[in-house]
């Protein structure tokens, strides 16, 4: 749940400084509306199992697939709202051998770039683990790839990965946080491990935070977990920033 919970934090501090967020839960195991504490989290319908806005928009599949089905109407009509918060959950295609020219893939997939490209809100996506599943042009819409890593050599090695993949598709501001961080020793040790990824801060491991999860939802009233997070989310602001200025081109 790390990614999961770090992406519910983040929702919230945006929302909290007044911003327009817009939460994409694009993870085909979706359980950010739980950490998000919406109402019937578990009711909440994903797009890809909506089968006749599939059929309608990307058509029945057997080869007939339009490629560039009509998607800026969906965000609107198709997201709910709690909190300040709009949350779209786009979900995945869960059956055996589901490939990208499917309907419900071609859809979700022009869905996500229309979103990252036109969206005018704060737009915080969990996507699945790893990139496999985003296209160039999807990935080129990012204003910033941030990869959570837990404290192990596991996770260290996973987010280098990802860090190749993502000058591959030239995604320009890659970043790293760190989960569930222990002391600074630690967390020096990991920030080092990841260069020359630059590790944007740490969200300190928190027993309230853990607590929270028990009713079912990512929130607590840590003082230093809710200073973390407010670091956190600057310097996301200023990552953004540069990016847009063109400043900050890694790959």
């Amino acid at each position: 749940m790390g990614k999961t919970t770090v992406c519910a934090l983040l929702c919230r501090e945006f929302a909290n400084r007044g911003y327009s967020v817009l939460a994409v839960d694009a993870d085909p195991d979706s359980n950010l509306a739980t950490a998000l504490r919406f109402p019937e989290a578990a009711t909440i319908k994903p797009i890809v199992e909506m089968k006749e806005l599939v059929k309608e928009r990307a058509g029945e599949g057997g080869g007939l697939v339009k490629l560039n089905p009509r998607v800026d109407d969906i965000p609107d009509t198709y997201s709910v709202t709690h909190n300040g918060i709009k949350l779209m959950v786009m979900g995945g295609v869960k059956r055996a051998g589901g490939g990208c020219a499917c309907p419900a893939n071609v859809l979700l997939r022009e869905l996500l770039n229309h979103i990252l490209t036109e969206s005018r809100e704060v737009v915080i996506a969990d996507m699945e683990a790893g990139i496999e599943h985003l296209g160039r042009a999807t990935a080129e819409s990012v204003d910033l790839l941030l990869t959570v890593v837990e404290p192990s050599l596991l996770s260290v090695q996973s987010a280098e990965r990802i860090s190749r993949m993502a000058g591959e598709l030239k995604i320009h501001t890659i970043a790293a946080l760190i989960n569930k961080a222990g002391d600074r020793k630690e967390t020096d040790s990991i920030a080092a491990m990841l260069e020359p990824v630059e590790c944007i801060g740490a969200v300190p491991y928190s027993g309230a935070l853990r607590n929270s999860w028990r009713t079912a939802g990512a929130d607590s009233d840590d003082p230093l977990l809710e200073k973390a997070v407010s670091e956190i989310a600057d310097a996301i602001l200023k990552s953004g920033a540069k990016n847009k200025n063109g400043n900050n081109r890694e790959h």
